[in-house]
């Protein structure tokens, strides 16, 4: 049904490469950003390794120049400059991706997501609780385990519903005449519930997750609120995404 990151979630067995992290990515893209097809292309790939959640939030601040992103919301861009303003460093840019709402890295850069994918690995209880997702009864409900020792006691449940894949012509700007593919875009975003640390069930009806645009959905237990949110301590996506 779901692949699910949480304390149930462990690494690759061992080789001679690097394991790849578990990590939830936040892609900041636009169709008026001519650096950021690449990234887009990355996005994809990464979606279909079981242990990455990504997502695409295209932003509006790239407008100006002459086209219109067509998912662009200002919300996306809040959330953006919120992220920056959290970590204290204010970079906003595209294409960047910010990892388990913890850091930042080019979005178009594998390695260095994967670098900043396992520097953040648990930090602020990046992706150490408990989730489990099971449909019943026209509901979805979400399991949440207790909180880890020295993990954040208070997140919010947050749904994502999500378009899987998107192909767009874009007329006008830096990528004009150019057909780009978006991957997992971010169409709805609402709170379902708060955790305060003890083990517990939220349940959503199984109508709030379709929508006439979307594909499917994300689930993620997020510390802070959508507008000023920090890290990520678990989530979970839908099948096929």
């Amino acid at each position: 049904m779901a692949a699910v990151f949480g304390l149930a979630l462990g690494l690759a067995p061992a080789s001679a490469q690097p394991a790849e992290p578990p990590m939830v990515l936040e892609l900041f893209t636009s169709q008026g950003c001519s650096s950021c097809p690449p990234a887009d292309v990355l996005i994809n790939q990464l979606t279909r390794k079981p242990n990455v959640i990504a997502l695409s939030l295209p932003v509006d601040y790239w407008d100006y120049i002459g086209w219109k992103d067509t998912f662009a919301t200002p919300a996306f861009t809040a959330r953006q400059r919120a992220y920056a303003k959290t970590r204290g460093d204010g970079h906003v840019y595209t294409p960047q991706v910010v990892v388990d709402g913890l850091a930042h890295a080019v979005g178009s850069d594998q390695a260095e997501i994967y670098k900043v994918a396992r520097d953040v690995k648990g930090l602020k209880g990046a992706l150490t609780v408990d989730l489990k997702m099971r449909e019943e009864d026209g509901k979805l409900v979400v399991d949440l385990g207790a909180a880890p020792k020295g993990t954040p006691d208070t997140a919010a449940l947050v749904l994502l519903l999500v378009a899987h894949e998107r192909t767009v012509m874009v007329g006008r700007g830096e990528n004009a005449g150019h057909s780009l593919t978006y991957t997992n875009v971010v169409r709805q975003m609402t709170k379902v519930g708060d955790w305060m640390g003890a083990a517990k069930s939220i349940e959503i009806s199984t109508d709030q997750l379709k929508s006439p645009d979307t594909d499917g959905y994300v689930v993620m237990l997020q510390v802070g609120t959508i507008a000023w949110p920090g890290s990520v301590l678990a989530a979970a996506k839908s099948k096929g995404l």
